[in-house]
Formats: C-alpha cells, structure tokens, sequence
C-alpha cells in the first residue's frame, strides 16, 4: 500500500511555542514551590535565613509569568491562526468534531486502528485542552485570591475575593493544591501521548513545539 504523501506546514505560532513552555516551566516551578510552601512547618529553618521569602517570591513572580501566558495564549486563541483558534477546543459542538473524537476515542481505546492525523490537535486532545485551560483559571483564581486575602482593598481583592464568600480558605487553598496535582498528572500523560502520536503518525510532533512544522497529509 503506497504511504501517502507529505509535506511540512507551518502549524503553530510563535505565541503558540512560546506559551506552551512558558506554562510548561512555570508549572515546574510553581509546583515545586508551592509543595515547600504548603509543608513549611515540617522544614525545619535557621531563622536568619529568609528562605521562605525567597520562596514566596519566585512563586509570585512566576504566577504572573504564568498567569500572562495563559491569559495571552487565550487571546490568540481568537487572533492565531485555525489550528490555535479556540473552535479547535470546542469540537463537540460539531458534527465533524464530534465523528473526529469517536475515532480518536476508539483509536485510544484499542477498539479501532485508524490513527487519528490530523494537522493540528485531535479532537479528543483538544477537548482535553479546554479541561486543562479551565483548570488554569481555577488554579490562578484561587492561587491570586490567596495572594490578596489580607490586602483588603487591593484590585486582586476585589477581583478574587468573591471567593472567600463562597468557600472558606482552606477550601481554596485545598482546590489549589489539588489542581496542581491535576495539572502535573496531565503533564505527564501529555508527554506520553505526544510521543505515542509521534511515532504513530510520523508527523514530527514532538519537534514541532520547536519548530512549528509538522509533516501533514498533502489534503491538508
């Protein structure tokens, strides 16, 4: 049977890279800060060092890091082009997309062997991703209301801390931590699959979050 044929395209953006290891990072970095936060009492500190400090402050920074990439990556999702746009997130709400994610579903579940390639996301991982994006902004509003919990007064304050009506703050500090755990455990399941589709597919997905070309089908 005659392979068919390929070529590159240009498929994601610079904004696109630049935001996925933005995240990417930041998420390394505010998990393992936030962990030394959450267990401080259990660290045993000399009180001249002001590790705690530090800690606290690279975690902040980096939220806002953090918090503009994702806050940027959602704009683009209306300003990029079609394989970033935000109908990419959203296929259940189409016919096609719904038929894409049968296949993929099927594909992952060993039921069926057609391999899902397409040029961008398939639509069972752009599903995911709408998962992933809500769970961003569940993790940066609780993470900023916490932050601005005893500026009273503050813009923060009186963006997050609605919150602090509905829920107490331990209930907000434990969503935080669990989405972190959430969060990682999608890391490495996406690193997983995106090297599984890349070898699949043969489409150069791995190297495509560098290069932003894939090897597509030439219909595409």
């Amino acid at each position: 049977m005659a392979k068919p044929c390929l070529y590159e395209k240009y498929i994601w953006e610079v904004p696109v890279r630049v935001s996925h290891w933005l995240n990417f990072f930041s998420i390394i970095i505010l998990s393992v800060t936030g962990i030394f936060i959450g267990a401080a009492r259990t660290v045993a500190l000399e009180p001249s060092q002001f590790v705690m400090g530090w800690v606290r402050f690279v975690h902040f920074v980096t939220a806002y890091v953090f918090s503009v990439s994702v806050l940027a990556r959602i704009y683009w999702m209306f300003m990029g082009n079609k394989y970033a746009g935000w109908r990419e997130f959203l296929p259940f709400l189409y016919r096609d997309g719904r038929r894409d994610m049968l296949e993929a579903l099927k594909y992952y579940t060993f039921i069926g062997r057609k391999v899902p390639n397409p040029a961008g996301h398939n639509a069972m991982a752009g599903t995911a991703y709408l998962a992933v994006f809500l769970l961003y902004l569940v993790m940066m509003a609780t993470g900023f209301a916490l932050y601005a919990e005893h500026a009273t007064g503050s813009f923060l304050h009186r963006l997050t801390g609605w919150q602090f009506v509905l829920f107490s703050n331990q209930g907000i500090r434990l969503t935080h931590h669990l989405v972190m755990w959430l969060l990682i455990g999608f890391a490495i399941h996406h690193i997983y699959s995106a090297w599984l589709m890349d070898v699949k597919e043969r489409g150069g997905v791995m190297s495509s979050i560098f290069s932003g070309y894939k090897a597509v089908k030439a219909k595409e």
